[in-house]
């Protein structure tokens, strides 16, 4: 039973993590742990480390550290690009590794060998036509068209000039410190695309998001059920009812069941939590993003309100 529990911990611990990392912000949360455990991993942990940095290196390790935070997160750099490149191809390579001896299998036939690397490839497809495509950008030679596209209503949005750009500001647009260019219908500038999410390229980032969420959740149930042939191709269930004499119920055989899946094949279980976890992210995102276009409003507008 400790294993189980030490799952249940392990399982409970993550997800506080992950929601405190991304929702910690949230009213909903204010004056509660979540809050308090999301301001020490977005603030708190980096301010100790700077703090660390400077009494043991001093100022030089200070303004080291600082230098590389200046190109990591106030310059355009491909590095979370580079990350999400790894992710896929390391977690696709170890899927091959340790699930493709298994297809076909049971439950799965040998069309899953491909259709797995197709789904693949149009995703990383998709990531790239959204990091390299045009978001929108608003130049002198096309001001006007996007001038006329979103209209000032004067209550929001009034006629000004982009004082880095020197030309007339379309209403809904933004100037992109980082990208340093004005962009229309200006969502947000996404560091794992390197790009801007505007009004040319915003299908493209939620067909993005979609087709991962989609992938994650096919390669979550693509895993299961070669463990599920697993289980049921080497009698694992008739081996423990019969010659261990294990009650046939699932809540006496689970735990038993549990322990051999993480014995035997505990590296596809860790890929299918991974992507289980992703998944869910994923959709989230991708529902907050389809509402606002639903409502017809951005990120930008909604954080300016």
């Amino acid at each position: 039973m400790s294993l189980h529990w030490a799952l249940i911990c392990h399982g409970l611990i993550t997800l506080t993590i992950v929601v405190s990392f991304l929702c910690g912000q949230w009213p909903i949360f204010q004056g509660t742990p979540i809050s308090s455990i999301h301001r020490f991993l977005t603030f708190g942990a980096y301010q100790y480390f700077l703090r660390f940095i400077g009494a043991v290196f001093g100022d030089r390790g200070t303004n080291l550290i600082l230098s590389v935070e200046y190109y990591c997160c106030d310059r355009p750099n491909p590095i979370l690009q580079l990350i999400y490149l790894a992710i896929i191809g390391t977690t696709y390579y170890i899927i091959v590794k340790t699930s493709f001896s298994y297809i076909p299998g049971y439950y799965l036939s040998e069309v899953h060998r491909y259709a797995s690397f197709l789904a693949v490839a149009v995703g990383i497809l998709l990531f790239l036509v959204t990091s390299f495509s045009d978001p929108g950008t608003v130049k002198a030679d096309n001001v006007s068209r996007y001038l006329s596209a979103y209209p000032y209503d004067n209550i929001i949005y009034t006629e000004k000039e982009c004082p880095t750009c020197k030309i007339p500001k379309p209403a809904r647009s933004k100037h992109c410190s980082l990208c340093n260019r004005c962009v229309a219908r200006f969502d947000h500038h996404c560091g794992w695309m390197n790009n801007c999410i505007g009004e040319r390229n915003t299908r493209y980032f939620l067909a993005f998001l979609l087709w991962h969420f989609l992938l994650c959740i096919y390669g979550t149930i693509a895993i299961g059920l070669v463990l599920a042939g697993r289980l049921k191709e080497l009698q694992i269930v008739h081996v423990l009812t019969v010659y261990y004499r294990v009650d046939n119920s699932l809540r006496s055989l689970a735990p038993y069941v549990v322990q051999w899946l993480l014995d035997a094949h505990n590296t596809q279980i860790l890929l299918m939590v991974f992507m289980g976890v992703v998944s869910l992210l994923l959709a989230g995102f991708f529902a907050y993003h389809a509402n606002l276009c639903l409502t017809n409003t951005t990120t930008n507008e909604v954080r300016s309100v």
